[in-house]
């Protein structure tokens, strides 16, 4: 199954680099739980497709540096850049820990560093 995971996380990627929401959230469950450490907990589907509106104006400029998948998890490691909603953009490193359930993405742990002192 961790290989089956880590291919629908790279595709929900794939969709979100191209701005698409909605693709992105069709590898979510309904009950989706997105956590920023420290900072928030988004919880269920709707909730997070209203937060992605209003924090990915533009889409999210990211790489991913590794990809790790074992049992019903997931950990990407990267950076990313968004816009700040003031034109600049802002960077950060994270390091996303996607639990799967039933091959949909059912829980987010994101734990993200401003590396510009802008928040994300």
């Amino acid at each position: 199954m961790s290989k089956e995971n880590k291919s629908a996380l790279e595709s929900a990627n794939q969709a979100i680099r191209a701005g698409n929401i909605e693709g992105f959230l069709s590898f979510c469950t309904d009950d989706l739980e997105w956590t920023t450490v420290g900072r928030e907990t988004i919880k269920g589907k709707d909730a997070v497709r209203r937060w992605m509106r209003t924090a990915y104006t533009d889409p999210p400029k990211f790489t991913v540096t590794d990809l790790i998948a074992e049992g019903d998890l997931v950990a990407a490691i990267g950076e990313i850049a968004i816009n700040d909603g003031h034109g600049q953009q802002a960077h950060s490193s994270y390091c996303d820990v996607w639990r799967f359930r039933n091959g949909k993405m059912a829980e987010l742990r994101a734990f993200v560093i401003d590396l510009d002192g802008s928040a994300t």
